[in-house]
């Protein structure tokens, strides 16, 4: 019994061997096929260039970390300008008001109010109203009110000039139609 079932395996074994064995035209002409085919060109390996060794040669140069001091010698014909203390400058010591954080082209004059004293109404640039009086300070540039009209509130600025002292400059503000 044994001996018939290993016969039987076997022969089915055999069987199935030789049924792969007949049908091989199609991968045949495959193969033939695929082999007539045009081989693509597979492009070199690029050359690898030699590693070329750098001669560092600035050691030698100025180290650009420590500062060079040059002295130059000052023409005798050039004079150093000497500031002329005219008596004008800011007030350092003053606290600063509300309207002296605008420039005076961001304020407007948009009206007078009369109580005991004259008083300007000007507009900031976030539209709140402040009332301000003769010898209240506006502006970027210590800007005293010296007086306040229906139409017009003038003030006297201290600004620097070009030799590095401080000057008087009359600035004013008019009355804007609020139509």
């Amino acid at each position: 019994m044994v001996n018939s079932s290993k016969i039987a395996l076997l022969l089915i074994t055999s069987f199935f061997l030789a049924g792969c064995q007949q049908e091989k035209e199609d991968l045949t002409s495959y193969i033939v096929k695929v082999k007539a085919q045009q081989k693509a060109d597979i492009e070199p390996m690029p050359v690898m260039k030699s590693y070329e060794k750098f001669a560092y040669s600035a050691a030698e140069l100025r180290n650009p970390f420590i500062p060079t001091v040059i002295d130059i010698a000052l023409p005798v014909e050039e004079e150093i300008k000497k500031v002329v203390d005219n008596g004008i400058r800011p007030d350092r010591t003053r606290l600063k008001e509300v309207l002296e954080s605008y420039g005076l082209n961001e304020l407007r004059l948009v009206g007078t109010l009369e109580q005991e004293d004259v008083w300007a109404l000007i507009r900031a640039p976030e539209g709140v109203i402040h009332k301000v009086k003769t010898g209240d300070y506006i502006g970027q540039n210590d800007g005293q009110i010296l007086t306040v009209s229906d139409t017009e509130l003038t003030l006297k600025e201290i600004v620097p000039d070009v030799n590095g002292g401080y000057v008087e400059r009359d600035a004013s503000l008019t009355l804007i139609d609020v139509n």
